[in-house]
C-alpha cells in the first residue's frame, strides 16, 4: 500500500470539536463582515453553498439578509457543512496573510518539511489528515512563534488555526517522531 493510500482525512466540519463556540462565532463573523475583501470566486463559493443550504424566512435569496442574521446562521452551517468550512477557513486565512506569512515561516523552522506551499487553497482538499506529532503543542507552537516574531501581537486561538489549517491536520492521532 502506498503512503498516498495510508493517509485517512477527517471531514472539514470536524474542526468544531477543537473550537470553543465564542471563537468560531468570532472567525464566521469575520469572515461574512469582510466578504467584500475576498476574491470574488471565494466570496461566491461562501455565499453560494449560504444561499443552497440556508432558508432564512423573509428572503427568498438568504444572503440578502442582514449581517446579524447571516453570522448567526452561518455559525449554525459551519458546525455541519464540510464545505462550508473549508470556504470559511480559507477566507480567513486568505484575510490573515501576514499572519500565514509568519506562521508558515515558524512551522518551516521547526521541521515541517511536508507543509504544502502557503498560497495553495486547503478547500480543494478531502479534509483534515488525522497525525499530529506528539511533541508539537499548541503550547509549544504558540511559544515558538511568539519567540520568532517579537512584538508581533496574535491571539493564541489565531496562531493555532492558522497552524492546523496550513499544516492540513488536526490533533486527532498523536504519533511519537521518529528522530532519523
Amino acid at each position: 500500500m502506498s503512503e498516498q493510500e495510508q493517509i485517512r482525512y477527517l471531514p472539514f466540519h470536524a474542526i468544531n470539536e477543537f473550537m470553543l463556540d465564542e471563537y468560531r462565532e468570532k472567525v464566521v463573523r469575520f469572515v461574512f463582515e469582510n466578504l467584500g475583501n475576498l476574491s470574488s470566486s471565494r466570496r461566491n463559493g461562501i455565499l453560494s453553498i449560504f444561499k443552497k443550504q440556508v432558508k432564512i424566512p423573509g428572503f427568498r435569496d438568504s444572503s440578502l439578509a442582514p449581517l446579524p442574521l447571516k453570522i448567526k446562521q452561518g455559525i449554525v452551517l459551519f458546525q455541519k457543512n464540510a464545505d462550508f468550512v473549508a470556504q470559511v477557513l480559507q477566507a480567513w486565512v486568505e484575510l490573515h496573510h501576514d499572519l500565514k506569512e509568519r506562521v508558515h515561516a515558524m512551522l518551516v523552522s521547526r521541521g515541517w518539511n511536508k507543509l504544502l506551499p502557503p498560497e495553495l487553497d486547503r478547500s480543494k482538499l478531502p479534509g483534515f489528515r488525522v497525525e499530529w506529532p506528539k511533541s508539537e503543542t499548541y503550547e509549544v507552537l504558540d511559544q515558538s512563534f511568539y519567540e520568532q516574531n517579537p512584538g508581533v501581537e496574535a491571539p493564541n486561538d489565531d496562531i493555532r488555526l492558522m497552524v492546523v489549517w496550513l499544516v492540513n491536520a488536526l490533533p486527532y492521532e498523536l504519533f511519537e517522531e521518529n528522530s532519523n
